[in-house]
Parts: C-alpha cells; sequence; structure tokens
C-alpha cells in the first residue's frame, strides 16, 4: 500500500452500492478515504451486465481480474449488449455457507470490480465496508477487495474479531474464513480459496488495514487484548448513524415516534477511547467542520460521515430519488426513523420517510413478502442436524415452516430488495410489480442542512469534503 497520512474524512459504506465507486473515487481524489459498499456486489454485477453495462465500467474492470476463464464466464452468462428490453433480470444463486463455485466466482468479480474502478488511475486510500450480519459473503467479498488492492476494510454492526486474521490470510494466497452463526447450533467455518478462484497459486500482497465499527470503548479493549483479533483502528459510531445500529443495552424502551431510546451508557467514552491508543474515528452527527475539529480535540483523526454523501452527486442513488430528498431536506420534511422492527436482523434500522416508498405503511402492506436475494437470512439447524436458511422478512407461511417465531415476522422489511432498487436495480416481475425503494439515512440532517445553503443545486463528493475540512 502507498504510504498516506491518515484520513481526517471517511466516506461512510451505505446501502448497496450507494456509496458507489464513482463516490469512493471522488472522495478518493479529493485526498480522504473512499470507501465502497460492500454489500450484495455480486448482485450488482450481474445486473448492470443484464442492463447493458452502461458506459462499459464494469466490463473494463473485469478485464483486469486476474483470472480471463472466470471474467469471461460472468460476462457470457449475464451480460445483455442491448439490455434486458423489459424482461426480469435473470437470478443469480444466493449465498450459502459453502456457495457454489459460480457464486464464489460472481462475489470474487463484484467485489473486485467495485474497489478496481475506485481505484483505477489514481493512489489514493479506497476502502470498503462489510456487514457482520452478512457474515457467508465475508470471506468471497474481502478476497475480491484484496485482489483489487484495496487498502481498507471496515466492519460493524457486531464483533468482528476473525477479520483481521481472514486478511492476513487473504493477503498471503492462503484460504481464509469466519465462523457462521447457525440458529439452534453450532457456528460453521465459511471460507474462500484465492487458489481456486484464480486457478493457480497467488502472489502474496500487503494485507489492507482493518477498521472496526463500534458503538462503545469498551468493545476496543476487548478486541485489543489479543493481537490475532486487534484492528488496525476503529469508528466510534453514535446511535443516529445510518443504517443498521447497535440496539440500547439492556431492556428496550421507545419513545412516542417508537423509536429506541438510548442511555449514556449505550455512548462511548472518548477519554477512554483515545487511552485505548488505537486511531479512531467518530460517526453519528460530526458532519460539520466545527464537529470534526471537536472530534480531533477528542483524540479522533477525524470522522466518517454518511449522510452529506448519500445525497451528493456520484452517489449510486437513483437520481429522483436523490433529488427528492434533497427537496424534501430543503423544506424541512425529511424525517428519518430508527425503527426497530424494519431490519430482519433484529438491528435497529433508519428509514428515511418519504411517500412512495416502504416507510409508507400502505406501500409496505400492498409489497408481497418476497425473499429472492437472501443476503440477510440467516442458517439455522434443521431437527435432523442439517442445515436450512430462513429470513424473517420472507413469506409468514414459510419462515414458520422452518421453525421461526411469529413475532419476529412483525413489521419487517424486506431490505435486500429495496435498498438494490434504490440505485435503480429493482427487479421487474412478469406479473408487472416492480420493487420499491426504501432509503437510509442518519437522523442528524445538520451537516446536509448547511451543504444545501452552500450548494442549492446539490453537492458533489469533493464539495462535502472541503465543506468538513473547512475548506468552504
Amino acid at each position: 500500500m502507498t504510504e498516506h497520512p491518515l484520513p481526517t474524512v471517511i466516506q461512510g459504506g451505505m446501502g448497496i452500492a450507494v456509496s458507489s465507486w464513482q463516490l469512493a473515487r471522488e472522495v478518493s481524489l479529493a485526498g480522504e478515504l473512499g470507501v465502497v459498499s460492500g454489500t450484495a456486489l455480486d448482485a450488482v454485477l450481474a445486473r448492470t451486465l443484464q442492463d447493458g453495462d452502461p458506459g462499459g465500467h464494469y466490463r473494463r474492470a473485469l478485464a483486469h481480474f486476474p483470472n480471463q476463464a472466470v471474467a469471461q464466464r460472468i460476462i457470457d452468462k449475464f451480460y445483455l449488449p442491448d439490455g434486458r428490453q423489459g424482461a426480469p433480470y435473470r437470478p443469480h444463486d444466493t449465498i450459502t455457507i459453502n456457495p457454489k463455485q459460480a457464486i464464489a466466482e460472481l462475489c470474487v468479480a463484484g467485489n473486485f470490480a467495485e474497489v478496481w474502478l475506485a481505484k483505477e488511475g489514481h493512489d489514493g486510500l479506497v476502502g470498503i465496508n462489510f456487514l457482520e450480519k452478512v457474515q457467508m459473503a465475508t470471506p468471497t467479498g474481502a478476497l475480491g477487495a484484496v485482489l483489487a488492492g484495496v487498502d481498507y476494510v471496515l466492519m460493524g454492526a457486531g464483533i468482528p474479531r476473525e477479520i483481521p486474521q481472514l486478511l492476513r490470510d487473504l493477503a498471503a494466497g492462503r484460504p481464509g474464513g469466519v465462523h457462521v452463526d447457525v440458529d439452534g447450533g453450532e457456528a460453521v467455518w465459511s471460507s474462500a480459496d484465492p487458489t481456486a478462484i484464480l486457478g493457480q497459486p497467488m502472489e502474496p500482497v500487503e494485507p489492507p488495514r482493518f477498521l472496526a465499527i463500534i458503538s462503545v470503548h469498551s468493545l476496543a479493549n476487548f478486541l485489543n487484548r489479543d493481537e490475532k483479533i486487534k484492528p488496525f483502528g476503529f469508528v466510534v459510531e453514535g446511535p443516529i448513524a445510518g443504517g443498521h445500529s447497535a440496539p440500547p443495552r439492556g431492556r428496550m424502551s421507545l419513545d412516542e415516534k417508537g423509536d429506541p431510546i438510548y442511555a449514556d451508557r449505550d455512548m462511548a467514552d472518548l477519554a477512554k477511547m483515545a487511552a485505548v491508543g488505537s486511531p479512531f474515528w467518530l460517526a453519528g452527527a460530526y458532519a460539520t467542520p466545527e464537529l470534526v475539529q471537536q472530534a480531533k480535540e477528542a483524540g479522533a483523526e477525524g470522522v466518517q460521515c454518511g449522510t452529506i454523501f448519500a445525497l451528493a452527486k456520484e452517489s449510486g442513488m437513483r437520481d429522483d430519488l436523490r433529488e427528492q430528498m434533497v427537496a424534501r431536506l430543503g423544506t424541512g420534511e425529511l424525517d428519518v426513523r430508527n425503527d426497530p422492527r424494519a431490519s430482519p436482523t433484529g438491528f435497529p434500522f433508519k428509514i428515511a420517510q418519504v411517500p412512495g416508498t416502504l416507510s409508507d405503511p400502505e406501500v409496505y402492506e400492498a409489497r408481497p413478502r418476497l425473499c429472492d436475494l437472501s443476503y440477510l437470512r440467516v442458517p439455522y439447524q434443521r431437527e435432523n442436524g442439517s442445515i436450512g436458511y430462513r429470513c424473517a422478512s420472507e413469506p409468514v407461511d414459510a419462515y414458520l415452516k422452518k421453525g421461526g417465531k411469529i413475532e419476529d415476522t412483525v413489521g419487517r422489511k424486506c431490505l435486500c430488495n429495496c435498498l438494490i432498487t434504490n440505485i435503480g436495480l429493482g427487479q421487474e416481475r412478469k406479473d408487472g410489480y416492480r420493487e420499491v425503494p426504501g432509503i437510509t439515512l442518519g437522523q442528524d440532517l445538520t451537516g446536509a442542512q448547511r451543504l444545501l445553503e452552500l450548494h442549492p443545486d446539490g453537492w458533489t463528493g469533493r464539495q462535502a469534503v472541503d465543506f468538513l475540512l473547512g475548506k468552504s
């Protein structure tokens, strides 16, 4: 890795490809850490190819994939020069603990392509963000990112203690993996083998730096106690940051809107965080230049911000949705709830309250419960000892047949399908049904409101960086 100073600004890894390669590249070119979202990049690659690969970007990236036979198989299977012409997207195999070779190749290639495009033509810093709750996709995703030369890997919403060793193994060309939790049974090993994907031994590379996303300082102390699980540093994320957040510690209570109530014990002690001795960044309501300075005075290297970048022009969010968000921001109508029921993971999830999206009760009730992308489904042990997969957002009858509890299905939203719809890759079914979006943002909109005052027609990723660094 080219030696760089530690970044002051980390652009958050958001949604499915909302933190697009275009956005990450723009932030990286501005001298800070641009981050691509590592969620569902196999689907992003497969569906973009079926839409004709506008601009030829993914095919350009695949031309640099180290196993061209793999790249060609993917292109042959999914690329449609004239697009789908109204046909539904072709399904691809879902991730399992031990994925089929074809889906392993697609996951590795999808993550490789996204990072490669973000890094194309410059030597700035690029990171990738994975979700601890999407365990089965982590080994193949990490392998693809490592092959593309990713500089940083970030992961949160859990205790990512196995990721440092995973990255060391993959960077050395060895098989690397993680233990996948199994409901009702013992955790099972899931791995990726560089030689199996590349068709030959891999040349060792420098492992990327790992940043664990945490909510309390005690987790930093836990992870730092053992060199094997110790990350390079931490992102300390408050409960109003976008996407998933850790639930309140102890018994959950809700406010008048139905959002979880957080107390002082749910917040990191920054003095104790600084005493840990590792680099750290603050996230969740740190999106103004004054708060960047405040973070640094507290001992942090800087901040991680999401919302101001999700609304930037290079983000992967559909233009019409981003324009709608910015318009509602300008009129003061943009409201973001921390819904304790939305995510099938059981973690609270931020949902922007926007008519016509999955936050609208009528839209939610009208949507058939479908689970065809399945990134948030979890393995469970059947009575006969074998492993099955279920998701609290799938059809209720199917979930109950798999041993799930009815109370776990109430209010659950299909985040996989709505998040991929946010970037214009939502499924269009033969019966005419079209998937609806569901937008996640952080609950603190102060930085975005101030940026809108500076840039009434919208802003770029670089302008967001300049704003945070006090250059506006």
